[in-house]
């Protein structure tokens, strides 16, 4: 009595597996072509972040810290990232960076439409909560499974799951942000004579884009989070570096790596609330 009847099971991965089998086999040369135009992208990513010389990446973030922060700020990041090249790490940073990078860049094309179209459509709410409710319960390893049948091993995949691991943030806060626009504003708009495009593309985005970049914000973040998960499946990098060490039982190699990866997420961090500071100042 204390045990479930299994007559009762219901067995829903068989069908969940069945499906991701059809996509494969229906759908396999757009998948394909996907998975090129990532690797692609990924590649050029790449080969811009292991062609700018250390020091000017060292420049760069001292810039980004002092203008979006303070001096003092600008300092502390370039010593926190000549830190991480004493380690020896360097190289092992921009692929992970580039992993980071491409992920939120597709997170942020394809949620923040999604995001409108939650905002101007409460069908569309309705049916995409619950989804968005499951992606950021799921536990982030359950994404690795239909990446691999779909992408195979490798950095795609890796970048295909941490993009839906990441992606529902930046979805959630733009509709939020669109909503929370003055209903005053947007009918001095209409009043005005401007169209329902003009009136988002010119009120309701500008007035939302400091929750908007919020979500950016935490979309980065948790793109950063997955580099470990995802090295599991072919992601290059710092996250390899950790997994390894783990493997290895290597405390040393272990240690510089995890460092390394907060020092990453710090920066990250303070630079894209630092611009989305800006635009609340503005």
């Amino acid at each position: 009595m204390n045990e479930f009847p299994e007559i009762l099971r219901f067995e829903l991965g068989l069908y969940v597996d069945k499906f991701v089998k059809w996509l494969v086999n229906n759908f396999g040369d757009f998948f394909d072509a996907l998975g090129d135009s990532i690797l692609w992208f990924l590649m050029k990513v790449d080969t811009v972040l292991h062609y700018l010389p250390w020091w000017l990446v060292l420049i760069i973030v001292f810039l980004l810290g002092w203008r979006l922060k303070k001096v003092s700020t600008g300092f502390t990041f370039t010593f926190m990232l000549f830190w991480v090249g004493s380690f020896g790490l360097w190289s092992l940073m921009m692929d992970t960076l580039a992993v980071v990078l491409v992920s939120t860049f597709i997170s942020i094309i394809i949620g923040i439409p999604v995001g409108i179209l939650m905002a101007y459509r409460s069908k569309m709410e309705t049916i995409m909560q619950p989804i968005l409710d499951a992606m950021q319960t799921i536990p982030s390893f359950v994404y690795l499974i239909p990446a691999i049948m779909l992408f195979d091993l490798g950095r795609v995949p890796a970048v295909f799951a941490t993009t839906i691991y990441a992606i529902a943030p930046v979805i959630r806060l733009t509709n939020l942000g669109i909503k929370n626009v003055s209903t005053e504003m947007i009918e001095a708009s209409y009043s005005f004579g401007a169209s329902s495009w003009q009136t988002l593309i010119k009120v309701q985005i500008p007035q939302a884009l400091p929750t908007i970049m919020t979500g950016v914000n935490q979309t980065t973040m948790m793109a950063v989070s997955m580099v470990v998960i995802a090295s599991m499946i072919g992601a290059q990098g710092l996250g390899r570096e950790v997994l390894q060490a783990t493997n290895r039982i290597d405390i040393a190699r272990g240690t510089e790596a995890g460092l390394a990866i907060v020092i990453l997420a710090i920066i990250i961090d303070r630079i894209t609330q630092g611009i989305a500071d800006k635009f609340k100042i503005e």
